[in-house]
């Protein structure tokens, strides 16, 4: 932890909120020589003031103590690229076309990996008038289902969340070429061509 580094992304975050040092003083129930000395690298905040320092300058408390934040490239990545985030909490679903750090329920989320169909998670998939018609001869109990199919196409993403104790009966648009994704439940994420 840089005392510099970190004061001037306090000041750097708090004069983009268009905030003074008076008022994030009195947010955070401390003077404002206090966020002076944070500021010009003097000081830290006490530990107790940073989940809340953070929540008021907007950015994860790892990025305040790390004091710079990961700044990504503004073209926001191609559909190419797209990673699939999971929570083992709430099983939240996240996508991100870049890389990304994203978090849910306190946790740092890592993109699942994917990887090539066996013989148990084998899609069956066949054309019906203007769509593709998807089934599998999976399992789907509760702890071990197929959560989800997508269709990941050059510009556009189709995603249709399944649940257990339903039959895996997929129907999605046929948009030219893409990338077929579903995740497992116990296995994890798996991608064909299609």
């Amino acid at each position: 932890m840089d005392q510099n580094k970190m004061g001037s992304l306090i000041r750097t975050l708090r004069t983009e909120q268009g905030m003074t040092q008076l008022a994030l003083a009195r947010a955070l129930d401390v003077t404002d020589r206090a966020v002076s000395k944070w500021e010009r690298g003097l000081g830290c905040p006490d530990v107790s003031l940073l989940p809340q320092l953070a929540q008021l300058l907007g950015i994860p408390m790892e990025q305040l103590l790390a004091g710079e934040l990961d700044e990504q490239s503004p073209d926001g990545g191609t559909m190419r690229n797209l990673s699939f985030y999971l929570c083992p909490q709430c099983g939240n679903l996240l996508t991100a076309t870049a890389p990304a750090s994203l978090s849910c329920c306190g946790r740092r989320l890592k993109p699942l990996p994917v990887q090539k169909p066996d013989e148990d998670h084998r899609l069956n998939f066949e054309p019906i008038e203007d769509e593709w018609y998807l089934t599998a001869p999976h399992p789907m109990e509760k702890g071990h289902y197929l959560s989800f199919a997508a269709l990941v196409t050059g510009e556009q993403l189709t995603l249709l969340k399944r649940w257990p104790e339903w039959d895996f009966q997929v129907r999605l648009p046929r948009r030219g070429h893409g990338m077929l994704y579903w995740y497992c439940t116990q296995h994890g994420l798996f991608r064909q061509p299609l």
